[in-house]
């Protein structure tokens, strides 16, 4: 697992996404990317960045970027959280954690106390070369697209 910074390339990934299809960030080439990792679907966190991002999709559509969200959870579980939430983006099943090691986000985590291993909730800006542009690491779950278009100054 590398220490990934700003100006780094991403590394490239491949995965499958909600409907079964498998998703590279290779094939994403020419193209900028929102790739946000979260720890599970169906939680009140995770549901409220989702959400805030699906609700700006267009937007971001608009702005040449893409969405994708990954967490550990299963095919099945992120079809079941797309279709209740009316997500219109991929979410990749990384279930071997293979993804989040790769971008350093599979980590030990503290919650009341007790250390665990865990999503390490983070996004990553990822330009059309495929270098990283801006790595979130302290997210705003409700307003994480006004973070990102700030950090960013996108009009």
């Amino acid at each position: 697992m590398q220490n990934l910074v700003e100006g780094l390339p991403a590394p490239d990934f491949s995965g499958i996404n909600q409907e079964g299809n498998s998703i590279s960030l290779s094939a994403l080439k020419g193209k900028k990317l929102i790739l946000y990792f979260y720890p599970k679907d169906n939680t009140p966190g995770c549901t409220a960045e989702s959400c805030n991002l699906n609700d700006n999709y267009d937007y971001w559509l608009s702005k040449g970027y893409e969405v994708i969200g990954v967490s550990p959870d299963s095919e099945a579980s992120h079809l079941k959280f797309a279709q209740k939430f009316g997500l219109k983006f991929n979410l990749i099943a990384d279930t071997n954690k293979e993804i989040l090691q790769s971008y350093g986000v599979w980590g030990e985590k503290m919650n009341y106390g007790k250390t665990y291993m865990g999503v390490i909730r983070t996004t990553f800006v990822i330009n059309e070369e495929g270098i990283i542009e801006k790595i979130f690491k302290k997210v705003d779950t409700k307003e994480h697209t006004s973070q990102i278009v700030k950090e960013l100054l996108i009009k």
